[in-house]
């Protein structure tokens, strides 16, 4: 079974939709799911009870906390990676190579690895679509490999763009 690196950072839905649109239908098209959340969105889910119920689709660690030295490592390594939804902020964050939480950590360590494939997709106001940097950052990401493009509905049209 393929591992997913499964990332989310808090954004409009994310309680709501991540589970049902993106968790559940990559566990049911075969993934073993490795989820890293931001820590905003990790408290988002927890407020709801949605952390308790992404944990019973996988047999990993939901995460948002870096281990402590000496600790074994939570997830195996995947080769495919889907960040979403990703805000404007952690999108530029990951572009600057800021790496300020656990979710950013895993990204970071794999952006522009040849043999990892990186999926971005955002969900960002129109206005913050305007600002001057969110071009470059795209930029940034892109040129380092990554598949970027924005949330579509419903969010589980991301998991079409992954690797089989």
């Amino acid at each position: 079974m393929r591992v997913l690196g499964l990332v989310a950072s808090s954004c409009g839905g994310l309680d709501t939709r991540f589970r049902t649109e993106l968790a559940q239908p990559a566990a049911e098209r075969g993934w073993r799911l490795a989820i890293t959340l931001t820590p905003t969105a990790a408290r988002w889910l927890a407020s709801t009870g949605e952390l308790a119920r992404l944990q019973e689709l996988t047999d990993l660690e939901v995460r948002s906390e870096s281990r402590l030295p000496g600790q074994p490592r939570p997830h195996p390594d995947p080769d495919v990676f889907l960040f979403a939804p990703a805000s404007a902020n952690s999108v530029a964050k990951l572009a600057l190579g800021l790496a300020d939480n656990q979710a950013l950590t895993v990204l970071g360590d794999v952006l522009a690895d040849p043999r990892v494939h990186v999926s971005v997709a955002y969900q960002v106001s129109p206005a913050r679509l305007r600002h001057p940097a969110w071009g470059a950052h795209v930029g940034a990401l892109t040129s380092a490999g990554a598949a970027v493009s924005r949330l579509a509905d419903p969010w589980s049209t991301a998991l079409t763009a992954l690797p089989d």
